[in-house]
């Protein structure tokens, strides 16, 4: 009998294959990052061909870990970085450009273009006109690569999110792939109607995309295909979730009420609102949540923050501060507040609630007292601010307080972090023992559609509480550090004309 269930875990910044047991426990895992290109300012692109490589790179270093062969697993699943598109050749596979991320605001130039259509629009799909979304993106490059937007007429093209380009090839590629995505990628991509769960041809023809490059829609829990490589040859592909949908299920939030933030590039913060969707009215998007097999889909508002652990790797990266991210607490304890500095990360623009596309990062608040360690700690401080003003935005939408927060990602393990972000919220933060939520979540739905897993009860089960951190500052402190954030937020709005 088949012992595991493997999670392909396809991020913003690296491709991780894990492997689960029926406990939910990590047996294996690997990891490698990829490239981030930036052509021009705003713009950011990933290899698809290299995000390839290195998913095939993973699941045989993961394997060989423990010696694994295909006949040890049940399923595999699959989760990703969602919006960032794809487009390649119907025939060859191959990529026709660079994919577009979901971070680069090429398409703002469109926005204004758009806008009549944007109440329209955010009806039917509970997202706002944004860069962030797929549609623009597929729009661009069907404007500006030569001769595509008519190869695309012609069934030449396909479009994906990550998970359709690696589901495709997984199973097959140009020889019989399963061209597919699942509800929860589909209603990051602006072109899904919420309520039918379906692609939506006033909003097709709004962007003037052709509908015949797009996949189709599956459950988030169901048998795509057998995947074809030699190393999983014939193991089911039984599960597909975009990676914040894949957290939420991961950390078994499938009642209405519960919540769960995960803290990585950007930070996501995910309410699951039942069997109807919830239509923000405080800046939040209205998403998919999951859906298993033939149940009704389950809704979700979420509050989307662009950079929060992408601001610790700038640090990193662009100005030297810190030789790796984890350097940051560090730096970060060497003085005992933020001295006044504030750091606004608007690099894409503000996201959740604001969405001001025309917002730029800023530090505010500087004197000749304030130094490194005080612009590290105002860097983490940043990531607890923006998620406030979300659960704020959450808690108006949806009437319900939200009582406890359940977290993941990489900064989790910033106790210094953590332990802000419960002071500023004033409630409990808590972590589960199985860290890597967003992978585990593809590997239950995997694992549902294919009987390993008998129901959610038994998830639920798997589930347990590692840490918690409970608010210890006094409510002064609290609004007066709030209030200043509010106030830095404004001095970052329309620096772009």
């Amino acid at each position: 009998m088949s012992t595991y269930i493997g999670a392909i875990d396809q991020g913003t910044t690296s491709t991780r294959f894990i492997v689960f047991d029926r406990s939910g426990r990590v047996v294996a895992s690997a990891q490698k990052e990829h490239e981030q290109i930036y052509p021009q300012p705003g713009w950011v692109e990933h290899d698809a061909e290299e995000i390839w490589r290195r998913t095939l790179q993973v699941i045989e270093e993961a394997m060989a870990e423990r010696a694994l062969r295909a006949k040890d697993f049940a399923a595999i699943g699959i989760t990703n970085q969602r919006e960032t598109t794809v487009l390649w050749d119907r025939k060859t596979g191959a990529p026709v450009a660079n994919a577009i991320v979901w971070q680069d605001t090429r398409t703002e130039q469109y926005l204004s273009q758009f806008a009549s259509s944007g109440a329209s629009v955010r009806r039917k799909t509970g997202l706002p006109l944004s860069t962030y979304f797929s549609s623009l993106k597929i729009h661009w490059l069907l404007d500006h690569m030569p001769s595509l937007r008519s190869r695309a007429v012609a069934g030449e093209i396909l479009f994906g999110t990550i998970d359709t380009f690696l589901a495709w090839r997984l199973t097959g590629g140009a020889y019989g792939g399963a061209h597919s995505t699942d509800v929860t990628n589909g209603s990051r991509t602006q072109l899904l109607n919420l309520r039918t769960c379906t692609w939506d041809d006033e909003l097709l023809q709004t962007f003037d995309i052709p509908k015949q490059i797009l996949p189709q829609i599956c459950p988030s829990s169901e048998q795509y295909g057998s995947v074809c490589l030699k190393a999983l040859d014939g193991v089911p592909l039984a599960g597909v979730l975009g990676d914040q949908q894949a957290a939420l299920v991961g950390q078994t939030c499938f009642r209405p009420g519960e919540a769960k933030n995960t803290y990585g590039t950007g930070c996501f913060l995910l309410l699951n609102t039942g069997t109807e969707p919830v239509l923000s009215k405080h800046g939040l998007l209205t998403t998919i949540a999951y859906q298993f097999g033939k149940e009704p889909p389950r809704y979700a508002l979420e509050g989307s923050v662009a950079i929060t652990g992408a601001l610790v790797q700038w640090m990193r990266d662009n100005l030297g501060m810190i030789q790796s991210s984890s350097d940051i607490e560090t730096l970060a304890r060497t003085v005992n507040d933020n001295g006044g500095v504030y750091f606004v990360p608007a690099f894409s623009g503000l996201f959740a609630p604001y969405w001001k596309a025309n917002a730029r990062g800023v530090i505010a608040g500087l004197t000749r007292y304030a130094n490194k360690g005080h612009l590290a700690r105002a860097v983490l401080e940043a990531t607890a601010f923006q998620t406030r003003e979300v659960v704020e935005a959450m808690e108006q939408d949806s009437g319900k307080p939200v009582a406890t927060v359940r977290v993941d990602g990489g900064m989790v393990a910033n106790d210094l972090l953590m332990q802000f972000q419960a002071d500023l919220l004033n409630r409990e933060i808590v972590l589960p023992h199985v860290k890597e939520t967003t992978a585990l979540g593809a590997a239950f739905a995997a694992g549902l559609a294919v009987g390993f897993f008998k129901d959610l009860d038994e998830l639920r089960a798997t589930w347990s509480i590692d840490r918690r951190w409970n608010p210890q500052m006094d409510s002064s402190k609290r609004e007066s550090l709030y209030g200043n954030w509010k106030k830095a937020v404004t001095r970052s709005m329309d620096w772009i004309e």
